[in-house]
């Protein structure tokens, strides 16, 4: 995917992690469409990441290391940002191209 520039209004990108613990059953059950939950660390984590969650709470994985080191500081300053399924794989997929989505700052 194409490098994503900080304070992009609307982009899409990968969802990273989601072959651990549980989360591929999750990922599994998501369609095309789905409403999905961001959510970034909180303050004085280390390397801090913006988790993505399925509609009910459950973790899916997060965002990458690159976006992430701008929309956590982004999103605790107040910044808000929606995001939809934009595609899913099958599981012989490589697990960072599995989910896709369309994120847009609300």
């Amino acid at each position: 995917m194409p490098t994503i520039l900080p304070g992009s209004a609307q982009f899409e990108t990968a969802v990273y992690g989601t072959i651990f613990a549980e989360r591929a059953r999750v990922v599994a059950r998501l369609q095309v469409g789905d409403q999905l939950i961001l959510v970034p660390d909180a303050p004085g984590v280390e390397s801090p990441s913006v988790w993505v969650h399925a509609p009910g709470g459950d973790v899916v994985g997060h965002v990458s290391p690159e976006l992430s080191r701008w929309m956590v500081q982004r999103m605790l300053d107040g910044a808000r940002y929606g995001a939809v399924v934009s595609g899913v794989a099958t599981a012989d997929t490589e697990s960072w191209k599995r989910l896709t989505m369309t994120v847009t700052r609300t």
